[in-house]
């Protein structure tokens, strides 16, 4: 028994056919098939039950399943001590685009000094991500503190959890939008200078409005929780509708569209804090209003299967929320519905 075939049966075990398999692999249907015998061959007894379209794993494949994933985990971590920062590593994270978003730059940086490591953030709504880590799919996932209360069937003992702070749902608005240029009007082009100047010196600041004022103007919502993917209409965003009803005009599950109509100046959105960090967005307190949404976030990871280099990596996200978190402000209220 061999890795190589062993990576091949891992593959292929999570995958409904040989060119599925052969497709993620970059091998051909062939070659995958061939490599699927010859580790049977040598354990001496198949690992699937096969049809003319799809591979099904049976009582022993399940079990190689289970032991395989740590087998090749441990073998990459054995690689990397060994090879220390020259290893090829390849870090998987798995969680909602927006909090990819918001630790993207931070993982890109605690992998820097791995000089031929890959860093792959991928897209997926929290239950996903946590199916993808119990399969093997991805080294970590990033959810909120809902998902690891209703992790269910995917969660597992050997799996840590490394808190990443919290985030608060601000309501936000670009530059362009009338409510702010309502306060700051619309320069000639002679005092364009001017105003970029007072828009530098107004970057995290806060512009306070209040509800009649807020409510006067179009929102963009998406149809989905951000973290989980359930559809929740109005109630997507963490915005408490049923105390401040709004016109949601734009509909969007895509994080782009969504925060174009924003910066484009089109509409109002309520959106996690660390968005504030974009230029283009600006903060809008609304003064006579005092409920507030927050969501916990972690990183979620096998310790029996991690290496080093990953153990680095959770200490590093940790650091760089502790390092950059503003104070926090006072809540009136908490809304945790994710």
């Amino acid at each position: 028994m061999n890795l190589s075939d062993l990576r091949i049966f891992v593959s292929a075990a999570r995958r409904p056919s040989l060119g599925a398999a052969a497709l993620e692999l970059h091998l051909t249907p062939s070659a995958v098939s061939k490599a699927l015998r010859r580790l049977e061959d040598s354990l001496g007894k198949p690992l699937f039950d096969r049809t003319a379209k799809q591979l099904a794993l049976n009582e022993s494949g399940h079990l190689l399943l289970a032991r395989a994933q740590t087998l090749l985990a441990l073998a990459d971590q054995a690689k990397v001590d060994i090879m220390g920062r020259s290893a090829a590593v390849d870090c998987r994270i798995g969680g909602p685009a927006i909090l990819l978003w918001r630790h993207g730059q931070a993982a890109a940086a605690a992998l820097r000094d791995y000089s031929e490591a890959s860093l792959r953030m991928q897209a997926m709504f929290e239950d996903e991500a946590l199916a993808a880590l119990a399969r093997g799919d991805i080294n970590a996932a990033l959810v909120t503190g809902a998902a690891i209360e209703g992790g269910g069937e995917h969660w597992s003992a050997d799996w840590e959890v490394t808190p990443l702070g919290s985030v608060t749902l601000r309501l936000v608005a670009g530059w362009r939008h009338a409510l702010v240029r309502a306060r700051a009007p619309e320069p000639e082009e002679a005092q364009m200078r001017a105003r970029e100047q007072d828009q530098e010196q107004m970057r995290g600041r806060i512009l306070r409005a209040s509800k009649a004022e807020v409510l006067a103007h179009d929102f963009a919502c998406p149809s989905r929780s951000l973290f989980c993917g359930v559809q929740r209409g109005s109630r997507s965003d963490g915005w408490r509708d049923d105390q401040l009803p709004r016109k949601i005009r734009y509909w969007s599950d895509d994080l782009q569209l969504l925060l174009g109509f924003v910066k484009s100046g089109q509409a109002l959105a309520y959106l996690p804090d660390f968005a504030l960090a974009d230029p283009d967005l600006l903060r809008i307190h609304v003064s006579d209003c005092a409920f507030e949404c927050s969501e916990q976030v972690a990183l979620v990871w096998n310790r029996c299967q991690a290496g080093d280099w990953q153990r680095q990596l959770a200490r590093a996200l940790a650091d760089a929320v502790s390092g950059c978190a503003a104070p926090a402000d006072k809540l009136h209220s908490s809304d945790t519905s994710n």
